[in-house]
């Protein structure tokens, strides 16, 4: 899946990594913070939180645009410096007073805004690096592979922000409340980190850019327009909108992650892990496992013998090293609540090589599903996770019940929720980097900022949806409803796909 893909793919996807994994750090802390620091109920939390995730993908619309008319690259470069200062105003600990509260709402509008003006443009400048002919028949495993990097950032963010934040509770003796602002401040060095791998690889992807000058951008457009007529340009429109609907849904039972499996993973799973188990909270364990996966495909591919035997070396290496941590193993590990969102990014990056030799291999014997069709199953397995969820929440008690320690029932196995990011992660990889590759193919030339950005306002839609498993949560609805509830969308959103799918293959 590396063979063959364009140099400024690596550029563009590391510059992302650098980006994602500052916003993952703030994310996999930011609901509990608001509940710590200012005392917000669930209700209240679940809302800013989903609405903050709402700005994120809604703002790309605007950044689509103004990339239309301004250029991709400056667009870019203009959203990582007005992301910097939103972080840097809430890494600042100014309390819990109404100030406080108002510097908070200052910095999320500045991220979203800085965020919709980064991230669906440089998706976009990776779309045209597979619009040259050497590179097209890779743009599907290209978007795999940079989705994967976008995960490798986030797949170290829950660590990164647990870790900051005790190191500054035992060094510099702030409070737990306080310590929140450090893992805050974590996205502001990630930034630097991004801009300059960005600019210090430009050359890799600079005939992107090449013509973006104003005075090249009217003939530019107009040469566009010229590819396709107004009925085949409508058409594909269509079809992209009919897609956003379904993706709407998708979002809005997915990012539960940082929502109510977070909820569920404070007050239902088991605090503390022992034996094999344990190994799943240290990241590092994942890492290893990640390397024994990759050592596999690259044995099975390598051509020389030195690069099998290389390739058997990792894999040993690797073994070696978990066998050595399990040898080691301390007790009982303690297990916090934010955790937990390591494992979806985790098993991104150890599945995108399986996913895309699976549907290398069916596209060399004719079976590979079209991308729409990709999209409906993806839709089947997030349903499968929630139902998973329901079966394995039956008989727990009501959510402010198992909140209160005077109330509280039985926790669950850490087993549930790490299956259940499971089954997610393989609906998010016939999804989102497919969807991505959809829009970037499918979309008119000269709408393609436009397109991009749509994309992320469905996606918006979503996380702003995204609180209504945390109201009821705060309601006291019983689980099992909630998540059928959630697998009971995903179901018929995939039924929707699957009703239109000839209409969809048509302009794929």
């Amino acid at each position: 899946m590396f063979e063959n893909q364009p140099k400024g793919l690596w550029a563009l996807a590391l510059a992302n990594t650098g980006e994602r994994f500052g916003y993952y750090t703030m994310l996999a802390v930011f609901l509990l913070y608001l509940q710590a620091n200012f005392g917000f109920e669930t209700g209240l939390a679940s809302t800013i939180y989903s609405t903050f995730l709402m700005m994120v993908y809604f703002l790309p619309i605007i950044g689509g645009i103004a990339a239309d008319k301004f250029g991709f690259g400056r667009m870019v470069t203009t959203g990582i410096f007005i992301m910097f200062i939103g972080y840097l105003v809430l890494s600042l600990p100014l309390g819990k007073d109404t100030v406080a509260i108002a510097a908070m709402g200052l910095s999320l509008i500045l991220i979203a805004l800085g965020t919709g003006l980064f991230k669906g443009n440089l998706q976009v400048m990776v779309g045209r690096l597979y619009d040259e002919p050497a590179f097209a028949k890779n743009r599907d495993s290209g978007f795999s592979l940079f989705y994967m990097a976008i995960n490798i950032g986030a797949m170290f963010a829950p660590t990164a922000a647990i870790k900051i934040m005790k190191w500054a509770q035992v060094s510099f003796g702030v409070s737990p409340e306080d310590a929140y602002h450090f893992a805050f401040a974590v996205a502001c060095a990630s930034l630097i980190v991004s801009i300059a791998i960005y600019y210090a690889f430009s050359f890799t992807y600079k005939h992107v850019l090449a013509n973006e000058a104003k005075k090249n951008s009217a003939d530019a457009s107009k040469a566009d327009a010229k590819e396709l007529s107004p009925a085949e340009t409508k058409e594909r429109i269509v079809c992209l909108c009919l897609v956003f609907a379904v993706v709407i849904f998708f979002w809005m039972a997915f990012h539960q992650n940082g929502n109510t499996l977070t909820l569920f993973a404070r007050d239902y799973t088991n605090k503390t892990s022992e034996g094999l188990q344990s190994m799943a909270f240290d990241v590092t364990n994942l890492v290893a496992c990640i390397f024994v996966i990759y050592g596999c495909f690259s044995l099975a591919q390598s051509k020389s013998g030195k690069g099998k035997g290389i390739s058997l070396g990792v894999i040993v290496a690797a073994i070696a090293f978990l066998f050595y941590k399990y040898n080691n193993l301390d007790g009982v590990v303690e297990v916090e609540a934010p955790i937990f969102q390591q494992f979806n990014p985790c098993y991104v990056v150890a599945l995108t090589p399986v996913s895309v030799a699976l549907f290398s291999w069916l596209n060399k014997i004719g079976k590979e599903p079209t991308s729409p069709e990709k999209i409906g199953l993806g839709m089947l397995v997030a349903a499968l996770g929630f139902v998973w969820m329901a079966v394995g929440s039956m008989g727990l008690e009501l959510p402010l019940a198992q909140g209160d320690p005077a109330t509280e029932g039985p926790r669950v196995s850490a087993n549930l929720l790490i299956s259940t990011y499971l089954i997610l992660t393989f609906a998010e990889l016939l999804l989102s980097p497919i969807g991505i590759s959809f829009v970037s193919k499918v979309a008119p030339p000269k709408y393609a900022g436009l397109m991009m950005g749509l994309w992320f306002g469905a996606t918006a839609i979503g996380n702003q949806l995204v609180m209504v498993p945390g109201i009821m949560w705060g309601q006291n609805f019983n689980l099992v409803t909630i998540w059928g509830v959630l697998a009971g969308i995903c179901l018929v959103s995939a039924l929707f796909i699957f009703s239109i799918i000839k209409k969809l293959n048509k302009v794929s």
